[in-house]
C-alpha cells in the first residue's frame, strides 16, 4: 500500500524585511510548493521589490493584525508573540518546520504531527548580543526592555522544550540551543546563492559591504574606514542607519540601497573584497555569497564566519571591532592573492542543493 502524502505546514517569524532567513524559507517553500505559510504578520511596503518574491504564496497571517498600528509597534507587541503562534491551528498537518529567530514561530503546536524547528538563532536580544538598535541606550526602553526580556527568556525556555526537533544554521547556533535551551540539534546550513560557473578573472576595484543598516551589523566602521582612507566603497541594504551613515560618508563611498540579484551579482563581480564587521553573526549567508562569486571577506572574528571563513585563503579575520581592527585586516588582505576559482569551489558546500537534500534527509528521517 503506497504511503500516504504527507501535509507539510511552514511557519516564519514575521515578512517585514528580506535577509538570510527569508532566504532559508523560500528555500523550504521550493521543497514543498504546496505547503501554508503561516506568520505573525506581513509589510509589503518595507519588503519593497522582494515582495515579489511571496506574492502567489498561501501566506496566513495571525490574529497580530487585528490589532491597530501593529506594523509599528510590533517590537513591543513581541511580548505576546508565542500566544500568536500558539493560537494557530495547525491540527491538519503531519509536519511542521519553523522558521524562527526572534518572534516565537516556534511556539506553534503541532496536535497531530512533528515540529521541526530551524533555528536561525535563540532570539539575540534575550540573550545579551548586539541588535538592530541600541535599545539600552533609552532609560525607559532600557527600563521596560528588561522586564519584558526577564519574562521572555523563561517563555522561550518553555517554548523550545515543546519542539519536536531543533536544526541549527551553524556551530555557533547550535551552541546557543544547547546553552539556553538545553537541546540536541543538528547543523544544516542555509542555502546561498552560487552561481553555476566559477567567477571570471576581472578587474576589481572597490570594496562592497551588504548587509541590514543595522547596529549588530556595524555598518558605521566600514563606511568610516572608507571614508577616512579615500578609498571606494559601495554600501548594499537598508535601515534605519542610512540616514546617519550619509551624514558621515565621504566621496568614495556610494549607497545603492536594496538591489535585485542581478545587480548585487554585478556588483560581486567588481568588488575586490567583502567588508563584514558584524559582532556574533549568527551564521552570515552574506559572507559565503561572496566567496562564491570569487570575492575574498574580511570579517570581524566571530560567530558565523569563523566556520565558513579559511584564514589567508578566503578571506582574513580581525580581532578588535573597530575601525583600526577592520583597517589593519583591509591592509593584509591587500598582501594575499585570493584565487577566485579556490574561493568558488570552497562556497559549493554551502549551496541551495546542498541545504535541500539535507533537509529532506532530515524530516524522512524524523516522520
Amino acid at each position: 500500500m503506497p504511503k500516504k502524502k504527507q501535509t507539510v505546514a511552514l511557519v516564519h517569524d514575521y515578512l517585514r524585511e528580506y535577509g538570510g532567513a527569508e532566504r532559508v524559507l523560500e528555500a523550504l517553500h521550493e521543497l514543498y510548493p504546496e505547503a501554508p505559510v503561516f506568520t505573525a504578520f506581513v509589510d509589503r511596503e518595507q519588503l519593497g521589490l522582494h515582495w515579489q518574491r511571496f506574492a502567489d504564496w498561501d501566506i496566513r497571517t495571525t490574529w497580530l493584525t487585528k490589532i491597530p498600528g501593529y506594523k509599528l509597534l510590533f517590537s513591543p507587541l513581541r511580548i505576546w508573540a508565542p500566544n500568536y503562534f500558539k493560537s494557530l491551528d495547525l491540527s491538519a498537518f503531519d509536519v511542521v518546520i519553523s522558521s524562527s529567530n526572534a518572534y516565537f514561530a516556534k511556539a506553534v503546536r503541532v496536535p497531530n504531527g512533528k515540529h521541526i524547528c530551524y533555528c536561525h538563532t535563540p532570539a539575540r536580544s534575550l540573550y545579551g548580543y548586539t541588535t538592530t538598535s541600541n535599545w539600552r541606550a533609552n532609560p525607559v526602553t532600557k527600563f521596560f526592555g528588561m522586564l519584558i526580556n526577564h519574562y521572555l527568556r523563561v517563555v522561550d525556555y518553555y517554548v523550545a522544550q515543546e519542539v519536536d526537533f531543533f536544526i541549527a544554521n551553524s556551530q555557533e547556533t547550535q551552541r546557543r540551543i544547547t546553552k539556553f535551551y538545553r537541546r540536541e540539534s543538528t547543523i544544516v546550513y542555509p542555502p546561498v546563492n552560487i552561481p553555476p560557473n566559477p567567477p571570471e578573472s576581472k578587474s576589481r576595484s572597490y570594496y562592497l559591504y551588504v548587509n541590514r543598516l543595522a547596529l549588530a551589523k556595524h555598518p558605521e566602521i566600514a563606511v568610516q574606514v572608507c571614508t577616512e582612507q579615500n578609498v571606494p566603497l559601495k554600501v548594499v541594504g537598508s535601515g534605519k542607519m542610512l540616514d546617519d551613515l550619509r551624514e558621515m560618508a565621504g566621496s568614495t563611498v556610494a549607497f545603492c540601497g536594496a538591489v535585485s540579484d542581478e545587480e548585487l551579482n554585478r556588483l560581486y563581480a567588481g568588488a575586490k573584497a567583502l567588508l563584514y564587521p558584524v559582532e556574533d553573526e549568527d551564521f552570515g549567508i552574506v559572507p559565503v555569497e561572496a566567496m562564491a562569486h570569487g570575492v575574498p571577506v574580511i570579517a570581524h572574528n566571530s560567530g558565523g564566519p569563523r566556520e565558513t571563513i579559511i584564514p589567508d585563503k578566503s578571506g582574513v579575520l580581525f580581532a578588535e571591532l573597530s575601525t583600526t581592527g577592520l583597517w589593519q585586516a583591509m591592509q593584509r588582505a591587500e598582501k594575499i592573492r585570493f584565487s577566485p576559482e579556490e574561493l568558488y569551489t570552497h562556497s559549493q558546500q554551502f549551496s541551495l542543493t546542498a541545504f535541500k537534500k539535507n533537509i529532506l534527509k532530515l524530516v524522512a528521517q524524523l516522520t
